[in-house]
């Protein structure tokens, strides 16, 4: 990718795109599945961009989806085991110090921040978690959210993502997308902008966009 993507800022979804954390959300939500005796084939598609209550919720709705997610959550804060950041994340964000960014994520405050101290990005100033929102991807309430908080409208800022869920709620808060290339993206992978391998796609490829003068 040659072309430089003018962005006012930039809104980083967390797992798949910085951090990978695949190692722990297997381990946790296929010992969670088998512990309710629902076939792993039915859990895979609904985990990517979901908060854990909603996807407890899709899957046994005859459960506490609350509890139960809260349970999900602090089990995968605890465990790091296997946890790396994805190529380029961090020199991306250390490229970017200076320019507005932030990250919404799916999982709790808690999981986030010990992820990001984990592979060693420094957390933004603007981090939009599953504990701030009413509802998680798809809605476009993490995305409007962390553009609000940034100052910027969020059709000026670039929205990264790996995730089906994720690319939807950024598509409907009116951002562009650029898309982690796999699975996750399902159905949405014709929705981004421009299709990355990893954020080391990104480095030196992003440049601000400023407002027109006033005429």
């Amino acid at each position: 990718m040659d072309a430089v993507l003018t962005a006012g800022g930039v809104l980083f979804d967390l797992d798949g795109v910085l951090v990978d954390s695949s190692p722990v959300i297997d381990r946790v939500w296929r010992a969670w599945a088998a512990r309710h005796d629902i076939p792993w084939e039915q859990v895979v598609p609904l985990l990517p961009g979901r908060r854990a209550v909603e996807t407890v919720a899709l899957l046994a709705p005859h459960l506490d989806a609350g509890e139960e997610g809260a349970e999900l959550e602090r089990v995968q804060t605890a465990d790091l085991e296997g946890i790396s950041a994805c190529r380029g994340a961090v020199e991306l964000t250390e490229q970017l110090a200076g320019f507005p960014w932030a990250i919404v994520t799916s999982g709790s405050r808690a999981t986030a921040t010990t992820r990001l101290r984990a592979i060693g990005i420094r957390l933004p100033e603007v981090l939009v978690t599953a504990d701030d929102v009413t509802e998680g991807k798809p809605s476009p309430e993490g995305y409007l959210q962390a553009a609000r908080r940034l100052g910027l409208a969020p059709e000026r800022c670039l929205v990264v993502e790996d995730a089906e869920a994720g690319v939807r709620a950024a598509r409907a808060a009116g951002a562009r997308v650029a898309g982690v290339a796999g699975a996750g993206l399902g159905a949405a992978a014709d929705l981004v902008d421009v299709t990355i391998t990893s954020p080391a796609d990104l480095l030196g490829r992003i440049g601000r966009a400023h407002d027109p003068l006033p005429g």
